[in-house]
């Protein structure tokens, strides 16, 4: 069953002389869109891929004769997984320097990997389109508003990738994440700078599910881990290159009684979250709900923000007595305060520091009654 996506036809997007970027994790679907555009389409293409060695040996080559006679009489160049092939960029700049009407497709599991090889290389000559796990706004779509609500306790705890959602049963579902989580995720990032510790890379990540939502302290982190403050920076900055985790900084207009220094860490998907700590069992018998409420509703609006091009930038707020925001957002000059509860029973008004310093801020709480209204 072919599940609605934001980017149902990725054929709009091209342009002569540019490339299309197309980064996601892996299992999320980019490949389908690709096969349904190619499916769709009326130019001469060529399909490659990554993890084809000829396909890497000629767009690594840098020899304009070898590539030229990739691309022949071609329209469309399309490479998968491209931060496979060395120096993809330099490949990629030179089919759109010599062949300007062709229109060139490149996706990738890693924005680490392409955004290195070929950021630079393909400056002023490139589009880029992030695809995620479903989100509530593809997926209301589909689903009306009571359908998704019925579905959300399922969201929260088995996430929503395309495959887990089209599982027949529960526990093909579970399979399913984790065959994704430790078989795709993580093998991307272990691929990465030939890290060989993966017992390192999941205690790291169970550390940051067991503290989804709460400020996180790298020196806390590698002294649990028993590793050096560099060693776990450049962990978690290989997980959230890799799709795994998003970070979030601490708001301030340096006020001292606010606390910026520490970070907050949430998964771009909940299922990856309880696979990372082998937790399937059903909300009412689990204590972490608001954890999981609060990752859910973020990596929505993650998802929201990148679809719909809502820039801006995203904090959490904390002072030092302990008042706190979830999640705060600044945008088209103005702040927005946003408190994610999973229980709707109690009238949540702004922290009082947070009143008095920023006046002029919106605040808002998230809950299962108005979700839909904030993600999709």
């Amino acid at each position: 069953m072919l599940l609605p996506r934001y980017y149902d036809n990725p054929e709009k997007y091209l342009e002569p002389g540019r490339v299309l970027v197309i980064y996601g994790p892996r299992r999320v679907g980019k490949t389908t869109l690709l096969k349904e555009m190619l499916g769709r389409t009326h130019l001469r293409y060529v399909l490659g891929s990554g993890d084809d060695v000829r396909v890497r040996q000629v767009l690594g080559s840098q020899d304009f004769s070898v590539i030229g006679n990739y691309v022949g009489k071609n329209e469309l160049i399309v490479i998968d997984e491209a931060q496979r092939v060395p120096e993809i960029g330099m490949g990629l700049k030179i089919i759109v320097d010599q062949y300007p009407n062709v229109r060139v497709v490149a996706t990738g599991s890693s924005s680490f990997d392409l955004v290195n090889t070929i950021g630079e290389p393909l400056t002023g000559r490139k589009r880029t389109l992030n695809v995620y796990p479903l989100a509530q706004m593809e997926l209301k779509n589909f689903l009306s508003g009571a359908q998704l609500g019925w579905n959300l306790a399922d969201y929260l705890v088995l996430g929503s990738y395309p495959q887990v959602l089209t599982a027949k049963t529960r526990e093909d579902k579970i399979i399913m994440l984790e065959e994704i989580t430790h078989s795709y995720l993580l093998k991307d990032v272990l691929e990465f700078e030939h890290i060989k510790s993966s017992g390192l890379v999941v205690n790291l990540l169970k550390l940051l599910a067991f503290q989804v939502g709460g400020e996180v302290s790298l020196n806390e982190l590698a002294t649990q881990l028993r590793v050096d403050v560099k060693t776990v920076d450049r962990y978690l900055d290989l997980l959230e290159k890799t799709f795994v985790i998003y970070r979030v900084g601490g708001y301030s207009r340096n006020l001292r009684s606010e606390i910026t220094s520490k970070q907050k860490y949430y998964f771009l998907d909940n299922g990856v979250r309880n696979a990372v700590i082998g937790q399937y069992n059903e909300l009412s018998s689990r204590n972490d709900v608001g954890q999981l409420w609060e990752n859910f509703v973020f990596s929505e609006r993650i998802k929201k923000a990148s679809y719909t091009n809502m820039y801006g930038f995203r904090y959490f707020w904390r002072t030092y007595s302990q008042q706190e925001i979830d999640l705060v957002e600044e945008r088209d000059g103005k702040l927005f305060g946003y408190e994610c509860k999973w229980s709707s029973r109690k009238e949540v008004k702004p922290p009082r520091e947070w009143a008095v310093n920023y006046p002029d801020a919106e605040f808002h709480v998230i809950t299962p009654d108005n979700y839909l209204d904030f993600v999709a």
